[in-house]
């Protein structure tokens, strides 16, 4: 049985992972026999929204409790797992890619990556297993991965795909239901809720990326 990280950033799209990405992901991972290996960092996040009013809040939440919710409590610490614990390597996008992962949402080119996330994705690329992104996080791997010329896509949005090549990757236009591969970093990404636009629009891009994900482990 493959076995496959999951990397969550929280539970809400406005502040954490987005939550029909990261349920599509566990899905396409389970019917194809996949065990997937859910994780987060255990810090607080960059702030809290009211999902309802699309308003920050006073609250405080912790990024690896509130992925849990998702993961149904099944989750590991991120400093606990390695490359060699995995065969491969997905995350979900949502603003906490690149405001808990990172900091690439305010930052941009200059941002910072959280330092466990940067390590266990490096150790992916040393190992050469894949990884795979969707929606806002390919954003992410660009930064991580930006000495090594990475290949990614976040759609058509193109403030993004500028900043991203920017940082030194290479973007490429994507419709929301394709993946693209870049094989010689085994990364690949699809568009996911960056273009929408409705559950059932993400849901082939995902799969399919699931799929490229599982065939390079």
């Amino acid at each position: 049985m493959k076995r496959i990280g999951v990397l969550l950033s929280g539970c809400g799209v406005y502040d954490g992972s987005e939550i029909h990405e990261a349920v599509i992901t566990l899905l396409a991972l389970d019917r194809s026999g996949a065990q997937s290996i859910c994780m987060a960092p255990d810090i607080e996040q960059y702030h809290v929204m009211n999902h309802l009013t699309g308003e920050a809040t006073d609250e405080k939440r912790n990024v690896l409790v509130e992925s849990a919710r998702i993961a149904r409590g099944k989750i590991k610490d991120i400093r606990t797992v390695t490359a060699n614990d995995l065969d491969g390597l997905i995350l979900p996008g949502g603003v906490g890619a690149v405001k808990n992962l990172s900091n690439f949402a305010i930052k941009g080119k200059d941002a910072n990556v959280n330092s466990e996330v940067s390590r266990l994705v490096k150790e992916m690329i040393a190992a050469e297993k894949p990884v795979g992104a969707m929606c806002i996080s390919p954003a992410v791997l660009a930064k991580i991965l930006e000495d090594k010329k990475p290949e990614v896509t976040i759609g058509n949005d193109f403030g993004t795909a500028e900043t991203i090549e920017a940082m030194g990757g290479a973007h490429t236009a994507c419709p929301v239901d394709r993946i693209h591969v870049d094989h010689v970093n085994k990364l690949i990404t699809t568009p996911a809720y960056m273009i929408g636009p409705g559950i059932k629009d993400i849901a082939r891009g995902i799969e399919k990326l699931v799929d490229e994900v599982l065939k390079q482990a």
